[in-house]
């Protein structure tokens, strides 16, 4: 009945505060689904028989099913969204006595980035620069909205025109640190202003990252050439510009992509392309640290230095702390 009615509650909520979004929702039920499954729990049980040693036991029978730990662990988040959240606040109503769930343990995290060797740093860098000659040029735009921006699959999909803005006059921009030749501040400029759409609703975080020249020349190079008005592109005919999408149809143009990359044995997996934006991210952190890292990529810092940070890795030279007092 829970797996039923949650759908309808949720869509109440998400009228009134935007969430939970739809993908979360159906990653709820069927988490929940795959774990009784696992678990032999019979959905005509009432959710009483899931218990703290219910669980433990399905979580060690899911172990051992081949199922990957961090699988796991989003399956019993699921259960946590789905029962511990939502009960009390929507249940409570129909006086459905549910205890919330305790959830075994602690969640596992993804594994810290692996950064990749010059070789196929190599590779990616003459991949990225090859696109540049092909016909369908939001190949080329993609490609760099993820490389050059550290934009998520989702938010490329997104984004428009409009989230191009001009830098006011007041505000420069040191065209050296951001990897320009020239020596100068150069005032005004480009901007990209977005705000991630999976920080949207958690933090708010804006992104506004300064847009290099060339790149904003060639994107509008890229606009003027035209792509056609038809609804399989994603733009209206006549709309305004600010209102477009930068890159329509976006979805087919990942497909190409990841296909490509696996290829080419850059990178394996379904998600190819994001690992672009993890090269971004990575790239900048060693460059310009954290801070800037955070910024063009919207997580919070300390996700970044979670993921990102190494040690090790020491950039600097001999040091006498004695000097820098």
């Amino acid at each position: 009945m829970i797996l039923e009615t949650y759908p309808k509650f949720a869509a109440v909520e998400r009228m009134r505060t935007e969430r939970p979004c739809e993908k979360t929702v159906a990653s709820a039920i069927g988490g929940t689904r795959r774990l009784c499954e696992i678990g032999g729990v019979s959905l005509d049980e009432p959710i009483t028989v899931l218990t703290g040693r219910r669980l433990e036991q399905i979580l060690d029978a899911a172990n051992g099913s081949g199922l990957k730990p961090i699988s796991v662990w989003s399956y019993f988040y699921s259960l946590r969204k789905l029962f511990a959240r939502w009960t009390p606040r929507y249940y409570a109503g129909k006086q459905w006595r549910i205890p919330p769930l305790e959830i075994p343990s602690c969640r596992r995290q993804s594994p810290r980035y692996v950064r990749p060797d010059s070789t196929v740093l190599k590779k990616v860098k003459e991949w990225y620069c090859n696109l540049e000659k092909r016909p369908d040029r939001r190949e080329w735009v993609l490609a760099t909205l993820m490389l050059e921006f550290a934009m998520r699959n989702s938010d490329v999909v997104r984004l428009r025109w409009s989230d191009f803005r001009e830098r006011r006059c007041e505000i420069t921009v040191r065209t050296k640190t951001l990897g320009s030749s020239g020596d100068r501040d150069a005032p005004g400029g480009m901007v990209l202003c977005y705000t991630p759409h999976k920080t949207r609703l958690s933090s708010g975080r804006t992104v506004a990252w300064p847009v290099h020249p060339e790149i904003w020349k060639r994107l509008c190079e890229y606009h003027d050439a035209g792509i056609p008005y038809n609804k399989r592109r994603g733009w209206q005919k006549n709309e305004v510009r600010n209102a477009q999408l930068v890159v329509p149809c976006a979805e087919d143009v990942y497909k190409r992509l990841n296909r490509e990359l696996r290829v080419l044995k850059v990178f394996t997996g379904g998600k190819a392309c994001y690992e672009l934006r993890k090269i971004c991210i990575d790239h900048i952190y060693q460059k310009f640290g954290a801070e800037m890292a955070s910024s063009i990529s919207g997580d919070d810092i300390r996700t970044v230095m979670r993921y990102y940070a190494d040690p090790s890795a020491v950039s600097v030279e001999g040091v006498r702390v004695v000097e820098l007092l």
